[in-house]
């Protein structure tokens, strides 16, 4: 009997932790507001599950979230939303990358949810998400794409959410048939399509979205390719590889411009990321490193060095910069795109190790230029010229990238 009697005794079960004793190690008050009507469902969770919900309790309490909606009432009012991939780093609520510079969140009772709410919701993000784009597909029937005067379609749709409207192509791709689709979500509440004839007519529509009043989404093209959704890479000579290479490197300015105001003062100067256009009518990013202050570089094509005075030293490839040795970049804990923070400056000896694009003579003509109306700026010839004599061109054996080779200063538009 005594054998048996191992099979039917019951062990001894260690006592679940109550809500009390959770909140009380935790330092939560038991008449947090929103709390009462998660009461229930906790207490049919086990100990472990337990734990993990009193976490994500704390959590939303340290950060200033409140606490989610009843999930009777916010599994139907749901959505997914677009936003740029930067924004998502810096709200730390629940996202997931989408494709290259834009994230994908979810929305309850009109909240951006954070992922603690998933654990107190006892749900799992994919399932959330299959929800969300369930409700944003039905709110998307019969509403058709609006064609406008150019050619173009558009999504405008009352809920204010249209950019979204990129998770669901199959809403927007059949409206060209047989043609290469191009999509672009400028703000939250536009959308916009075209096929590749009507590109330029794309990337107006775009400009003028962008200064309208609707937050920023991304100035990206998108392009259908093969099921997937991806950044239109059009290549030279198209005549609308330029500007769509442009509205790209926009929303990589948007991001660091966004990022200055969330830098600490103590670590340094936040260089600023600017454009620069190339005498072969190119587009590269550019950011100036003044002698002082330790410096918070952006990942930029060029880096223009100014002595403490000001005085311009040149313009150099910034690839280039590890072969100076001696100054060591260290990167920035920060959300968005990266940085690197220096400290020193180089030499006049250590610049003429980096690939020179533009000589401190250049350099000044150019600072001078961007002061002056326009009809007193140097005329492309002349900038050509120099551009000969100061041996700008990149070799083929260095770090610098291939679309960056052999490119020079041309003269600078008015934007």
């Amino acid at each position: 009997m005594a054998f048996f009697s191992r099979f039917f005794a019951s062990a001894d079960k260690t006592p679940l932790p109550t809500l009390e004793e959770l909140m009380a190690e935790r330092q939560i008050p038991l008449d947090l507001p929103g709390l009462e009507p998660f009461k229930v469902e906790f207490q049919h969770l086990r100990a472990a599950e337990r734990v993990r919900w009193a976490d994500a309790l704390a959590e939303s309490v340290a950060h200033g979230w409140p606490l989610p909606p009843d999930w009777v009432d916010a599994q139907f009012d749901l959505r997914p939303e677009v936003v740029p991939l930067w924004m998502a780093e810096r709200d730390g609520r629940y996202y997931r990358p989408f494709i290259e510079g834009l994230a994908v969140r979810i929305l309850a009772c009109g909240q951006v949810i954070p992922e603690p709410w998933l654990t107190l919701w006892g749900l799992g993000a994919p399932d959330l998400m299959d929800r969300a784009m369930d409700q944003l597909r039905e709110a998307s029937k019969d509403k058709p794409f609006q064609r406008l005067p150019t050619g173009i379609y558009q999504g405008v749709f009352d809920d204010g959410q249209a950019a979204s409207r990129l998770l669901a192509p199959e809403l927007w791709e059949g409206l060209f048939p047989g043609q290469n689709t191009f999509v672009a979500v400028p703000s939250e509440d536009r959308i916009l399509i075209a096929p590749q004839v009507l590109l330029p007519k794309l990337v107006e529509a775009i400009t003028t979205s962008l200064g309208g009043p609707g937050r920023r989404i991304a100035a990206t093209i998108y392009q259908r390719v093969h099921e997937h959704l991806l950044p239109a890479n059009l290549q030279d000579p198209h005549p609308m590889a330029q500007p769509q290479r442009e509205l790209r490197q926009s929303d990589l300015a948007e991001a660091y411009r966004a990022q200055e105001a969330a830098l600490p003062a103590e670590l340094g100067h936040p260089a600023p990321l600017g454009m620069l256009r190339t005498q072969q009518g190119r587009s590269v990013s550019l950011t100036t490193w003044q002698e002082g202050d330790a410096v918070l570089l952006p990942e930029s094509d060029l880096v223009g060095f100014l002595a403490a005075t000001g005085q311009p030293l040149g313009i150099y490839f910034r690839q280039t910069l590890p072969r100076i040795s001696e100054l060591h970049g260290t990167p920035v804990d920060i959300w968005g795109p990266r940085r690197l923070r220096y400290e020193g400056f180089p030499t006049a000896a250590q610049l003429e190790r980096l690939e020179c694009f533009a000589t401190p003579e250049q350099m000044a003509a150019l600072i001078k230029g961007a002061a002056q109306p326009a009809a007193h700026r140097p005329t492309p010839a002349a900038l050509a010229s120099q551009a000969q004599q100061g041996a700008l061109s990149a070799q083929a054996s260095s770090p610098v990238p291939a679309h960056l080779r052999g490119l020079s200063l041309g003269v600078q538009s008015d934007d």
